[in-house]
This record gives C-alpha cells, sequence and structure tokens, in this order.
C-alpha cells in the first residue's frame, strides 16, 4: 500500500521536464552524458565541480544517462522509486525497533505524501537527498540489528551505509548522533547495557554505559571528521553570502519555526526562499528562540514518552547541518532539507496521538479515519504542489508568487520564457532580479546576451566584463567568457576573441562553443586544418548541427568531400532544423 500510494502520487512527474536550475549541471554536463564508463568513475572520485564530493550521486546520474539517455521521464522516476524504497524501509526500521505497526505505519504514510517532500523527489538533481537517505536507513536498520546482537558485521554494514550516504550527499553526517538517540528511544540501551550479561564487550572498563555507547561510535565520528574537512575544502568555490554571525543566527532561529510551520501547515510552498539578509527580524528571532526553548523544556518534561525528546531533538540535529549557521547558496532554508529532520516530528506527532486517543478509549475505527482524513489532506496539498513541476515556467511563476525579492526566481523565469522564445518578457524579468540584487552574474550575463543578439555590443561587453567580477563559478565563468569571445569574433577583433576563448576553456575544458570560437578565429587565420581539428573536438564533446556543418565545410576546403558528407549527414540526423542551422554557419563564416 505504502509503495502504490507512492508511486501514484508521484506519477505525473514522467511528464516533468529538466529543471532549469542544476539540472544541467547534474546531468547533462560532457562526463555524466557519456554515461557510466570506468572515466566518468574516476572523474566522479576526483572532482570539485559543484563545491561538494558527491561520487555515488554523480555516478547514479551517469547511471540513469546509460540507461534512459536525456529522456526526463526516467531520471525523475528513478528519484520516485528511490522515494517510495525509502518509504518502505522507514516503516521497517521503526516496525523493527519499536513492534508498533499501525505507528509506523502512519509515520511512514506521512513521510510519503507530505507535500514539504515534493521538492526531494520531483527535483532531479535532489537525487543526492533521496539516495544518501536510502543508505542512512540502511545504516540504521543495520544498527538495530547490531544493538540486539551485537556483532563485527553488523557494525561494519552500519558503517559502510554511513560511508556511502556521505559519499552521496554530507547531510547525513549526524548519523552517529541519530545514533546515540536511538539508543534512548527505542532501543534503551542506556539501560541495557548496564545490565547483567551485558553482551558490549569492554563494559567493565568504562565508568558507565554511556561511556560505552560512545566508544563504539568512534570509527563513524572519524568518518564525520573526514566528511567535513572534505565539504569544507569543496565549499571554497560555492556561494558564501557574507553574512554576519548574528544575522546567520537569527535567521537559523526562524527557519527552525518555519519548519514546524510548514510541517503542520505546507503553504506557499517554494522551490526557493530567499535570504532576508541584513532585513531579518531580531524580535521575530527572540520570538522564535523563546518557541523553541519552550518546546524543548516540555519536551524534556514528558521524557516519561521517550519518543517525545526522541523526535524533537532528531529534528532539531538533524537540522543543523542545513540550517544555515554556515551559509552556502542564497536560500533562507529549503523544503528539500526537512527530508530526514521531519521524520522526527512524524514519530511524535503519531505516537503520542495514539497514546492519547487510546488514554480516552476511541474507537479503532475512529482512529483510522482521523488518520485517513490527515493523509487524504496531505495528498491533496502535494498532487496540487507535483503539479507545478509541470514545467519550468510554472513552477518559477509559483515560486514568484509565494516569495518576495528572489531574484533567483526572476532569473529562472527568465530563462524559461527564452526557452519558449519570448525574449523581451525574458530581458523584463532579468531587469527585475538586478533591481533586487544588482550584483546578480546571472541577470547581468542573460542581459549581456539580450543585448548581444540585438547588436548593441557597447551595452553588452559591459555587462559580461561585470559577470567576471562578480562570480567564481566556473561555469558561469566560461559561459561569460565563451559569450564575450563571440562579441569580438563578431567585432571582428580575432585576438580578443582567441583570448576569451581560451580562458573559457581554462575554466570549463568540455566548452563545446568555446572550441567552435577557437575554430572560427583559426579558420579566418586559413588554418583549416587546425580549424578542422577545433570542429571535431568540439562535436566530440557536444554534438550539434552547426559544429558538425561548420566541420563539413572546413573539410570540403581540404579536400576531404567524402569525410564533409558524413559530417553533414550527422547534422542532418541531429537536427530539428537543418536549414536555420546552414544560416547560423553562414553567418559566422560571412566576411
Amino acid at each position: 500500500m505504502l509503495v502504490l500510494v507512492t508511486l501514484a502520487l508521484y506519477n505525473p512527474l514522467i511528464h516533468a521536464p529538466f529543471l532549469n536550475f542544476d539540472d544541467s549541471s547534474y546531468v547533462q554536463n560532457a562526463h555524466v552524458r557519456s554515461g557510466l564508463s570506468w572515466e566518468t568513475i574516476r572523474w566522479a572520485f576526483k572532482t570539485r565541480d559543484l563545491s561538494n564530493w558527491q561520487p555515488l550521486t554523480w555516478l547514479s546520474h551517469a547511471l540513469d544517462v546509460q540507461i534512459f539517455g536525456l529522456a526526463p521521464a526516467g531520471h525523475h522516476y528513478v528519484n520516485v522509486l528511490f522515494h517510495a524504497l525509502n518509504v518502505v524501509l522507514l516503516f521497517l526500521l521503526l516496525e523493527r525497533s519499536t513492534g508498533a505497526f499501525w505507528r509506523s505505519f502512519i509515520v511512514a504514510a506521512l513521510f510519503a505524501v507530505h507535500p514539504v517532500n515534493v521538492e526531494s523527489v520531483a527535483w532531479i538533481s535532489e537525487r543526492k537527498n533521496v539516495l544518501s537517505m536510502l543508505f542512512f536507513l540502511t545504516g540504521l536498520m543495520a544498527y538495530v540489528s547490531y544493538a540486539r546482537r551485537i556483532s563485527l558485521s553488523r557494525y561494519l554494514i552500519a558503517f559502510v551505509s554511513f560511508a556511502l550516504g556521505l559519499m552521496t550527499k554530507p547531510q547525513v553526517i549526524t548519523f552517529p548522533f541519530v545514533l546515540l538517540l536511538m539508543d534512548y528511544w527505542p532501543l534503551d540501551r542506556l539501560d541495557a547495557s548496564a545490565r547483567e550479561g551485558s553482551e558490549a564487550p569492554g563494559r567493565a572498563f568504562l565508568k558507565g554505559p554511556l561511556s560505552w555507547l560512545l566508544v563504539e561510535k568512534i570509527p563513524l565520528f572519524v568518518l564525520c571528521a573526514a566528511s567535513a574537512v572534505i565539504t569544507m575544502k569543496m565549499q571554497t568555490d560555492a556561494i558564501h553570502l557574507e553574512i554576519p554571525l548574528r544575522i546567520r543566527l537569527e535567521n537559523a532561529l526562524i527557519s527552525y519555526v518555519e519548519y514546524l510551520g510548514k510541517a503542520v501547515w505546507p503553504r506557499n510552498l517554494a522551490l526557493l526562499y530567499p535570504h532576508p539578509m541584513l532585513s531579518v527580524s531580531a524580535v521575530k528571532a527572540a520570538m522564535a528562540s523563546v518557541l523553541l526553548i519552550v518546546i524543548t523544556i516540555l519536551a524534556l518534561i514528558g521524557r516519561k514518552h521517550r519518543y517525545i525528546p526522541f523526535g524533537w531533538f532528531w529534528f532539531l540535529g538533524t537540522l543543523v547541518p542545513m540550517i544555515g549557521v554556515v551559509q552556502v547558496g542564497v536560500q533562507a532554508m529549503a523544503d528539500r532539507y526537512a527530508y530526514i529532520p521531519f521524520i522526527g516530528l512524524f514519530i511524535v506527532v503519531c505516537w503520542g496521538i495514539a497514546d492519547l486517543l487510546q488514554a480516552r478509549q476511541m474507537p479503532v475505527a475512529a482512529m483510522a479515519t482521523l488518520s485517513g482524513v490527515a493523509l487524504a489532506a496531505f495528498i491533496a496539498v502535494s498532487h496540487r504542489q507535483i503539479g507545478y513541476w509541470h514545467d519550468n515556467l510554472t513552477l518559477w511563476t509559483h515560486t514568484l508568487a509565494v516569495t518576495e525579492k528572489n531574484f533567483t526566481a526572476e532569473d529562472s523565469v527568465g530563462t524559461a520564457l527564452i526557452g519558449e522564445d519570448r525574449i523581451d518578457e525574458a530581458a523584463q524579468h532579468f531587469r527585475n532580479a538586478l533591481q533586487i540584487n544588482p550584483a546578480d552574474p546571472i541577470a547581468n550575463l542573460n542581459l549581456a546576451f539580450y543585448e548581444q543578439q540585438r547588436g548593441n555590443y557597447s551595452d553588452a561587453i559591459p555587462r559580461y566584463t561585470a559577470v567576471l567580477r562578480l562570480t567564481s563559478n566556473p561555469l558561469v565563468l566560461a559561459t561569460a567568457l565563451t559569450d564575450l569571445g563571440y562579441v569580438f569574433y563578431e567585432l571582428k577583433q580575432y585576438a580578443p576573441a582567441e583570448r576569451n576563448f581560451e580562458a573559457a576553456l581554462a575554466k570549463v575544458p568540455e566548452g563545446a562553443r568555446a572550441w567552435i570560437g577557437l575554430g572560427l578565429v583559426a579558420q579566418r587565420s586559413g588554418k583549416v586544418s587546425q580549424a578542422a581539428s577545433l570542429y571535431s573536438q568540439a562535436v566530440r564533446l557536444q554534438p550539434s548541427d552547426e559544429g558538425y556543418l561548420l566541420l563539413a565545410q572546413a573539410l570540403d576546403a581540404m579536400g576531404e568531400n567524402q569525410a564533409a558528407q558524413v559530417a553533414r549527414e550527422r547534422a542532418a540526423r541531429i537536427s530539428a532544423d537543418l536549414q536555420g542551422a546552414a544560416e547560423s554557419v553562414r553567418k559566422l563564416l560571412s566576411e
């Protein structure tokens, strides 16, 4: 039932496209597009792309490309299948560790259909979220088996699962702390390890039962430390907003309360909640801190029911890595960050309501009806939320409608409009983004290209130059340098054009457009053989009709007519508009 409901709810995603935010970086880069190979495996373990060490995430996407190509439906459905598997594992984990079948079932059902989890499942780039959760739950299940009968093999399964989770997404770094919570409840190891006949080796040499529980997790804490060091090194190129610590702490407190609100009443869900920066309310933060302290005190007072402090501290603790004290990215908070933490809240609610209703001797049928109504309400909201993912424009327009001063959403609406050839409308959204954040490199980049397409080079060049100043993202820099190279090429300033193409390739060696630009410059200099070699490199990295047509005319100029014909045939085979591509090539080569 859990699997069928999950698959039915998320089935509309088979019609959703790739998202114009991160999906191109995760799925459509040259390494992943090449599929699963030894070269891809080596790259996945070495790359610093996207400022995270996540080799298993890369390999998962590469395997999808190997199986489904670049059709988004398959990539979406793998995410859905992983989510369904996580739902089942969560149910089995709770049922085996607590013996409470129906309570575990309802927690798993809430996890399956809660609207906040839509982002983690519907966004192909969040494969890392659902996949790391799979390893997280596998490790917890192994630990439950280990706690019942301590053995090295069971511990190793938990250890390896944790390591694999960290290699997918470092959000699971709280794993050993969650194990300590499980020692408290439902495993009751804080008591069991002190009993006579305990199987915990070395117990007699330690000061108390908690000491042993900490010592046995030392290898896991070592993994935590290693992951933290790797993540900090990898994120040197990530977007770090220069925000005072006080502001980050205040935003974190407010975000905790916002998450609580979305758990109970999931409205105005958005793909990106912009950071309030210096406009964060100190009064609101103070009120949030009071509320969190009160709930924490109540949780401790209610520790007779151990699931209450267990669930509350699960929620508080597993959110720590993503709460924004160390700010990475432009978001204040994110729905995807709640994928693991909300489980703690679900446990408190389900166990608490069940105990309350049982104390009042409510009939089982009434309890089932109450659960069914709550689940149906969440399913309805999730169905609506999933509908926003039907296309990029719908999703980002909704995001703009439910958030304020969201320059990233303005950029993304503009990009979606470009895809629909609504260029002038797109430009207005990029201007809106710059009104919110004049230092936005994406808006500057797109407006520069807009001016370039209209021949306004005097406006385009300063914007491209601004992009080079405003970001350290290699993909954005490479795009700006490549486009700037084409501006100089169109101005017949071939030396600066060549320098910019080479600088772009120094940032991203797989940039096919930059290789084509170098080929054009070489051909202008009469180096036709070199141009053909550069065009060949471009189409090897990213086959395109224009690239093959340029290669064909260079080969014709060299007298290699048969090879030129093969290149033309390949262009025709992959082109959606061969005549338009031929016209673009003619313009590029015209005097």
